[in-house]
């Protein structure tokens, strides 16, 4: 599961005597799991912050509680804590922590959602934008929402069908064809505004 190394327990273990707080640990989570935005936030918690489905590993002098959602996106993770000079650094290692990308096995659904979070979004979020999967259609047809930058955006049409329906189509085997479910009028604060983009 987690590998927690000797010197990050008497790190930690350090840490916690100093507070004198009964019963205090460390909780471990990750933070936007299974998207290329994802990260680990290691805190000190008490009794009382525990949400009560937390995993408990049990360390030299402290428990390490692993919160119960991020179980899978951080299996196999390891915390080492290194001396550099007079300093140290607590390192974190995660290798799935952005998700594993689904096998041919999966559901088209799942195999969609999983290239749209982690390849087609972090390529809009240089612009503001993002979309969403509105839904999958039986035969293959992917509906989607633009939002950010993207809503209203007067390239919107080309950036679907040049791509991210060319990416889809690429990358999904099952994908068919790709629509826009967004009302573009209502867009607040487009990357580039419509009617200058004709």
């Amino acid at each position: 599961m987690i590998h927690i190394s000797e010197s990050a327990q008497t790190h930690f273990r350090k840490l916690i005597e100093r507070e004198a707080l009964p019963g205090l640990g460390v909780r471990l989570s990750a933070v936007n799991a299974g998207t290329p935005r994802a990260d680990v936030r290691l805190e000190f918690a008490e009794p009382g912050d525990l949400q009560g489905d937390e995993w408990a590993v049990d360390c030299d002098g402290f428990t390490l509680w692993l919160e119960a959602a991020s179980t899978s996106y951080l299996d196999g993770a390891e915390i080492d804590y290194e001396t550099l000079g007079t300093a140290g650094q607590l390192q974190i290692r995660a290798p799935k922590i952005k998700g594993v990308a689904p096998d041919a096995s999966a559901s088209l659904v799942e195999r969609v959602l999983y290239v749209i979070e982690n390849v087609v979004n972090p390529q809009l979020a240089t612009h503001r934008g993002s979309v969403s999967v509105q839904e999958v259609t039986a035969d293959g047809v992917v509906v989607l929402r633009f939002g950010g930058g993207c809503h209203g955006c007067g390239m919107a049409d080309m950036t679907l069908k040049n791509g991210i329906e060319k990416t889809l189509l690429e990358k999904v085997p099952g994908v068919t064809a790709v629509r826009d479910a967004t009302d573009h009028d209502t867009g607040a604060a487009p990357y580039i505004s419509r009617t200058g983009a004709a």
